[in-house]
C-alpha cells in the first residue's frame, strides 16, 4: 500500500497549459496526499508552449486550485521554476498567494541530510549537446507526447490502463540512455562538490534514484509521461511513487545498494 502521510513531496515537470500534462492523475495524487513540504521543481505550467497555443483545461485549473488550498492549509509550497516556466524567476525570493518561489533550495531532511533542489536545466549546456540536435530532440519529443496522448485517448475509450509510449521508445534508444546517464553523473558530481548529502531535480522526464559517488541522486521524473512523484518519508526515506490508473511504489531508498556507483572519466 502506498504511504500518502509523508513529510515532502516533490513533482516536477506538469506542463499544465499543454494537451501532454496528465492532470487528472497529478490532481488525484495531491488530493491524496498529506504533507508538509510540496516542492515543485519547475515546468510547472508550460509558459513556452503557450505562447502559441493555450490548453489550460478545467483539470488544470484544478490543479492550480488544489496547490493554493495545501499552501492555505499549512503545507509549505516552495516551487523552483524551470526552463519552461523561466518567466517565473522574475519573482525569485518572494511570496506569491502562500508559495514561495526561489532558484533553488536546500531541504532539510526528518534524518538531518541535506539535498540540492533545483530543477536542473542549469546542466544543459555541460551536456555538449549541438543545437542541431537539440532541435532534433525537442521536435521528436513534441512529436512523442502528441502520439502519446492520442494513444492514451484511445487506450480509455477501451477502459485500458495509462501506458508511456514515449518512455518505452525512450528507454530504447541508446543515445536516450547515454544522455540520462550523463545528466545523472553531472547532477551527482554538483551535489558531491557542493558538500551535499543529495541532489533532487527533474527536467529529464525520467524518474530515478542511485547512489553516485557517496550522494543519493533522485529525479522526481514527470506528469506528461510517466506520472511520478518522490516523497519523503516522516523517517527521512526517499521514495518515487507512480501514479496514474496503476499505483506503485518504483524504487524505495532503503531498498537500495549501498555500493556507491563511480562517475566515468570523460576527456
Amino acid at each position: 500500500m502506498l504511504n500518502t502521510k509523508v513529510r515532502s513531496v516533490f513533482i516536477s515537470d506538469v506542463h499544465l497549459g499543454t494537451t501532454a500534462c496528465q492532470a487528472q492523475y497529478l490532481l488525484d495524487f495531491l488530493s491524496r496526499c498529506e504533507t508538509e513540504y510540496l516542492y515543485l521543481v519547475g515546468d510547472i505550467v508550460d509558459l513556452l508552449y503557450m505562447r502559441k497555443r493555450v490548453n489550460f483545461t478545467p483539470l488544470h485549473e484544478q490543479v492550480v486550485d488544489k496547490v493554493l488550498d495545501l499552501a492555505r492549509s499549512g503545507t509549505r509550497v516552495i516551487y523552483i521554476p524551470g526552463n519552461h516556466d523561466a518567466l517565473m524567476r522574475r519573482f525569485c525570493g518572494q511570496i506569491v498567494a502562500g508559495i514561495e518561489i526561489h532558484r533553488n533550495r536546500v531541504h532539510y531532511c526528518a534524518d538531518g541530510r541535506r539535498f540540492f533542489v533545483s530543477h536542473g536545466d542549469e546542466f544543459d549546456s555541460a551536456m555538449h549537446a549541438g543545437m542541431f540536435w537539440y532541435v532534433v530532440g525537442e521536435f521528436s519529443h513534441s512529436l512523442l507526447l502528441k502520439l502519446n496522448t492520442v494513444l492514451n485517448g484511445l487506450r480509455r475509450v477501451f477502459k485500458l490502463p495509462y501506458w508511456s509510449l514515449a518512455g518505452y521508445i525512450k528507454k530504447r534508444i541508446g543515445k536516450a540512455n547515454e544522455f540520462i546517464s550523463r545528466f545523472e553523473w553531472i547532477a551527482a558530481r554538483q551535489a558531491r562538490e557542493l558538500k551535499y548529502d543529495g541532489f533532487v531535480c527533474g527536467h529529464i522526464h525520467q524518474s530515478g534514484m542511485r547512489r553516485i559517488e557517496g550522494v543519493l541522486y533522485c529525479n522526481d521524473g514527470d506528469w506528461v509521461e510517466h506520472c511520478t512523484a518522490l516523497i519523503e518519508t516522516h523517517q527521512g526515506q526517499f521514495e518515487l511513487v507512480h501514479w496514474a490508473d496503476h499505483k506503485e511504489v518504483l524504487v524505495r531508498e532503503i531498498d537500495l545498494s549501498d555500493e556507491w556507483e563511480a562517475i566515468p572519466q570523460t576527456n
